[in-house]
């Protein structure tokens, strides 16, 4: 049989507990450890600063790229826009404002710069000497021949026999006022229409009357041929308002 459990002898000391010693809820550390770590990182700005902030970089940026527009321009105008380089002329046009330009509505950029062009020369009432290409090719060949390219743009401008330049030079000459300066000085030009014409600068040819062809019996060749007095049109230069081919 098992021996029943005697009472055990030994007595446990047990301390008495501290009446000065307190312990705290879970509550409490978790909130103690939520202080410290709050005091550790640092609080973020307000919404409000930080667009006062931007809104402060962004007028300094502002402010610079005003100063520095105005320097540009500044620059601009004491140094003159000089045309192209090199110098490309046109003989016994010095005294006239020359323009390659067309009339034909197919390349919508392009009639537009042509008309902006010509309508900018014309508000100066000086001589002008209007080569449109599509009332004669011949004046394409004769442009490729001046300008030594076979690929070219429209509208070229040549002032007082010398080359300025295309759409984009005469209309930058003309808002900083240097275009007045290259063409003060030029002869003024004939008011009203011209009779013969009619302000189209070409009239019919009268060897084949506007046909472009003839008909011929001499030699051996007896038919029509191309007329050699006008061009792929039937049409000739007006010999009252403009100025022939150089």
């Amino acid at each position: 049989m098992w021996h029943p459990w005697a009472k055990s002898t030994v007595r446990i000391h047990t301390a008495s507990p501290n009446k000065n010693f307190s312990c705290s809820s879970f509550k409490d550390i978790q909130h103690i450890c939520k202080d410290e770590t709050e005091a550790q990182i640092p609080k973020k700005s307000s919404i409000f600063h930080r667009v006062r902030i931007a809104t402060a970089v962004l007028r300094s940026w502002s402010a610079q790229a005003a100063q520095q527009e105005e320097s540009y321009e500044a620059s601009a105008l004491e140094e003159p826009l000089t045309p192209s380089e090199p110098l490309i002329s046109i003989p016994g046009a010095e005294t006239r404002i020359v323009v390659y330009l067309t009339s034909l509505r197919v390349v919508r950029s392009t009639f537009e710069d042509c008309r902006a062009v010509r309508s900018i020369l014309r508000g100066f009432r000086v001589s002008m000497d209007e080569r449109d290409l599509a009332m004669d090719s011949g004046f394409l060949e004769e442009l490729q021949g001046i300008l030594g390219q076979t690929k070219l743009t429209l509208p070229r401008v040549f002032i007082r026999g010398r080359y300025i330049g295309g759409a984009e030079e005469i209309k930058h000459l003309n808002e900083i006022g240097e275009l007045k300066q290259f063409i003060e000085g030029l002869p003024a030009a004939d008011a009203g229409v011209c009779d013969m014409c009619g302000g189209y600068r070409f009239i019919l040819c009268h060897e084949c009357n506007g046909s472009h062809k003839c008909y011929s019996e001499k030699d051996e060749t007896v038919g029509f041929r191309s007329c050699t007095g006008c061009n792929e049109n039937g049409l000739v230069r007006c010999p009252s308002c403009s100025s022939m081919p150089v």
